[in-house]
């Protein structure tokens, strides 16, 4: 009887040395094809400088202008109910006896010179001094920059929501109560109450004070970066010389103030949460500045990993 020819079971299996070594590949490859992305990402977001890009900066501030923009063109839509929740502020305040608006506004309004001063304040100093702040921080300290954008990002952020969902008008709007214009009756340049510039601006955004958010971050700023004593002192200033600014000038009210400080506590909150907790973002905030402005850290590790140069292969 012929016998049936035996297949060698070997003959069909995958010998171990095989896999092992298919195992090895993916491994290696799989960090490879990581840092690719990673060095990609960081071409892609990161100037050869370590500095964000110019284009990606002008994205985010376009951005913002656009989302406040379509919440400004429903300005007439949420005018009653703009007016209807100031007063409504205004008696909360009053009822807990924290009510200093309208006696600061009419003492300014008595002061010609100072109600100039303070408008230019107003209308100046929020810009200039934020935006002076961003362009420092963006040319001298590129890995403060993402972190601290980020933070001002966020508190606006928070505050277009709170514009959308509870407009509230400013007490210069409540003639009735007494209060006055200042902005207005000095005649400063840039004001944004009356004329063509009006439409520009968000009449009924007062609840938060982004002036004060603002002014709140920059005092952040200021004490994370800078070491004098003066420079702190100044940044702790800063935020209450702008609410004595925008109280007198009938623009917010003082739980305007408050809730402008919360919102940017909280923007600096969330940044730090989103750091600790949300891995691709930690990865950006404290990798990318270094992957192409630190080159001998990173040929460094790539020849220790791969023994490239400057690392010498032993030989076997």
């Amino acid at each position: 009887m012929a016998t049936q020819p035996q297949t060698d079971s070997r003959d069909d299996a995958t010998p171990a040395s095989d896999v092992a070594e298919a195992a090895t590949v993916q491994a290696v490859a799989a960090p490879e094809s990581r840092g690719r992305v990673a060095t990609l990402a960081a071409r892609i977001f990161t100037r050869a400088d370590g500095r964000a890009p110019v284009w990606l900066e002008a994205i985010v501030v376009l951005w913002l202008l656009w989302l406040y923009d379509r919440i400004n063109d429903l300005a007439p839509l949420r005018r009653i109910a703009a007016l209807h929740n100031a007063a409504s502020v205004l008696a909360l305040e009053r009822s807990l006896n924290i009510s200093p608006e309208l006696a600061l506004d009419r003492w300014v309004a008595s002061h010609a010179t100072l109600g100039l001063v303070l408008s230019y304040y107003y209308v100046a100093a929020h810009f200039f001094v934020t935006f002076g702040l961003l362009a420092y921080l963006w040319w001298r300290k590129p890995r403060a920059y993402r972190p601290l954008r980020t933070q001002l990002v966020i508190i606006n952020l928070i505050g277009f929501v709170v514009f959308w969902l509870f407009p509230v008008a400013p007490p210069r709007m409540l003639a009735l109560d007494g209060f006055r214009d200042i902005i207005a009756i000095t005649g400063a340049v840039g004001d944004f109450h009356t004329g063509a510039l009006a439409t520009t601006a968000d009449q009924y955004a007062a609840m938060p004070s982004l002036h004060i958010a603002w002014a709140s971050w920059c005092a952040v700023v200021v004490w994370s970066v800078f070491k004098s004593r003066i420079a702190r002192g100044l940044a702790l200033c800063y935020p209450f010389v702008t609410a004595f600014v925008v109280l007198a000038t009938g623009n917010h009210f003082l739980l305007d103030v408050f809730a402008g400080a919360v919102v940017a506590a909280a923007a600096v909150t969330i940044e730090f949460a989103a750091a600790r907790w949300i891995p691709t973002y930690r990865r950006r905030r404290y990798g990318f500045a270094d992957i192409r402005t630190r080159p001998a850290l990173v040929a460094s590790r790539s020849a220790s990993a791969g023994g490239g140069p400057g690392h010498p292969q032993t030989p076997s």
